[in-house]
This record gives C-alpha cells, sequence and structure tokens, in this order.
C-alpha cells in the first residue's frame, strides 16, 4: 500500500516546495560519463551510476527543462537508486550535460526519438535486463509521449512520470501570471544565453530561425516556443507545437505499467494538467496530490535538511 504525501507545516506552500530542495541538494554519487554518437551526427551524453549487469534492472532518468545529472531531483535519485543497489543513467538531453550539442536543433517537450534511441541501445547492449525510466517535468512529459506512441511495444517494463506539464499550452499561459513568472525568466535566460551562443557559430548561425537581437526579446515561453523551438523542430508554429508535444493525449494509448504524479498546487501547472479517467488507459496509475509543488514533495525533516516523498514512492512502485 502506498505511503500519501503530507507536506510538513513549514513546506505547505507551494513555492517553498518547489524552490528549497534546490538549495539542499544532497551529495550526487560518482558517475561514469558514456557518450552516444547520433544518426544525424549530434550527440548524447549518459550519466551512470552502479555497473550495468545483463539481466539486472536498469533505471533511466529524464530531467526536466535546462535540468542534468546535478539537478537536485536526480541527484536524490541516483543515490537512492545506489542506496537499493539499482544501477541507474541519466539521459541527457541535447545541450544539457555541460557542452553544447553540434546542431542548431537542441530538444523539447515532445522530443522521443532521442529517448527511443537511448532505450534501443541499452536493449541491444543488455537484452535481458528490464529497462525503467522516471522522468521529471518535461522530461515527464516525454515520458507520457513515448509510452503513448509505443504502445505496447514501449521498451520499459516500468515508467514514472513526475511533475509533467501533460498540457503545453495551459502550462506557458500559466507561467505569465503571479510569481509563477519568476521561473519563466529564470528558465527563459538560460535558453536565450544557449540560443545566442549558437547564433554566434559562423557554421550554425545561417540555420538559426532568429537573429541575436531576437533572442533577447523573447521572453516567455509562448514567444520562444514560437520563434524558436517550433521552427527548429520541424513544427509550423507554437500551437502546432503545444498541440502535437503535449503528453495528455497519449496517456489512452499507454500499454505498459506507468505512474503519473501530479501536485494540484505546482506552479507551472493548471488543472488542464489533469486526465480525465476517460484519458487514462488501464495500465495508467494517477496519484494527485493537494500539495507538493512542482518536482518538490518535502515530506518532512527540517528546513535545512528535507526530506522527500518521490524517491520511496518511485522505488515502491518499481518493486511492486
Amino acid at each position: 500500500m502506498k505511503k500519501l504525501f503530507s507536506p510538513p507545516w513549514w513546506a505547505a506552500s507551494a513555492h517553498i516546495q518547489t524552490i528549497l530542495p534546490v538549495f539542499f541538494k544532497v551529495d550526487k554519487p560518482a558517475v561514469s560519463r558514456q557518450r552516444q554518437e547520433l544518426p544525424d551526427g549530434d550527440f548524447i551524453d549518459l550519466d551512470w551510476v552502479g555497473e550495468a549487469i545483463n539481466g539486472q534492472a536498469i533505471l533511466v532518468i529524464l530531467h526536466g527543462l535546462e535540468g542534468s545529472s546535478d539537478s537536485h531531483y536526480v541527484r536524490r535519485m541516483l543515490q537512492t537508486a545506489k542506496d537499493n543497489n539499482l544501477c541507474a543513467v541519466v539521459h541527457h538531453h541535447r545541450s544539457c550535460s555541460g557542452e553544447p550539442n553540434r546542431l542548431a536543433r537542441s530538444y523539447h517537450s515532445g522530443d522521443t526519438q532521442d529517448i527511443h534511441f537511448t532505450l534501443t541501445q541499452l536493449k541491444q547492449q543488455y537484452l535481458d535486463s528490464p529497462l525503467y525510466a522516471v522522468g521529471y517535468s518535461l522530461g515527464g512529459n516525454v515520458l507520457a509521449k513515448y509510452q503513448g506512441e509505443q504502445g505496447s511495444n514501449s521498451l520499459l517494463e516500468k515508467t514514472i512520470i513526475v511533475s509533467a506539464p501533460l498540457c503545453l499550452a495551459a502550462c506557458a499561459k500559466k507561467l505569465e501570471n503571479g510569481f509563477s513568472t519568476v521561473y519563466q525568466q529564470h528558465l527563459i535566460k538560460q535558453l536565450q544565453g544557449k540560443m545566442q551562443a549558437k547564433v554566434a557559430e559562423a557554421q550554425l548561425k545561417s540555420d538559426m530561425p532568429v537573429t541575436a537581437k531576437e533572442i533577447d526579446n523573447l521572453t516567455t515561453f509562448h514567444l520562444f516556443d514560437d520563434k524558436v523551438t517550433a521552427p527548429l523542430h520541424g513544427f509550423s508554429d507554437v500551437f502546432d507545437y503545444y498541440t502535437r508535444a503535449s503528453g495528455k493525449p497519449f496517456l489512452k494509448h499507454v500499454k505498459k505499467s506507468t505512474l503519473v504524479i501530479h501536485a494540484q498546487d505546482d506552479p507551472f501547472m493548471t488543472d488542464a494538467v489533469i486526465p480525465s479517467n476517460a484519458e487514462l488507459s488501464e495500465h495508467v496509475q494517477y496519484e494527485l496530490h493537494k500539495n507538493g509543488g512542482h518536482v518538490g514533495f518535502i515530506s518532512g525533516g527540517v528546513p535545512w535538511k528535507p526530506t522527500f516523498y518521490l524517491e520511496s514512492r518511485i522505488i515502491q512502485f518499481i518493486k511492486s
């Protein structure tokens, strides 16, 4: 029986849930890096904790927007996997491993080709190993879409999706209002910086859909996705991107065991991300918690040493 999440009194605020974990990261276990060359000439970096042995389970971790293996939630999951003798590997989205990717294109919320490539490589090398995956925020949306697209052909035996923006248009709108704009500003600055670096490269400049001056004016996700994300990744405009990349419509097609975890007070979300029963396949277990913020879920401890719900719940689901 799963443990119900309840925040301590000092972490009832969604913003405390979202922000505090950033400042109290656990130490990251030692990782070994593997570079995967992609068919289009780009690369993906994988960070491993534990030894991969054919026949033993592997947990694949997908981080959120502008995250990496250094993100607070990834660090905790890697340490928890190590404590449970579970081999884990972080799939970095293009340009997120500390080194710019080679192409003008980057990554986006609906990009399932790269994770499919990684999973295929893992399955070929570790044929008898069950593959599990956990995706956070953008990485969770990617996994929701992948699971729905692949159906019974999914290479994942179990999948956990945390704080995923399953309705991209509604989430982009939410981040334009109130305190949520603080999160948008923080992330947009990182995205702008990466795009500025690309337009400054002679070999990439002609492939970029915007100029350096135009990038500075893309101060919301809606604008950035319309002028950069959509044209760089084959979408006609922001509305086409948000429609085709949102994960919620894919949940009814999932054929492998999947757990979706949301907090209703998530400052990145609106109720539009919450699927109805009719939008879920019988293979999807949906958990909606009243509190938890965005990839927070502080469950106890003290403000200077918080404890968390997610890692124990993820391990419990994998082992169930």
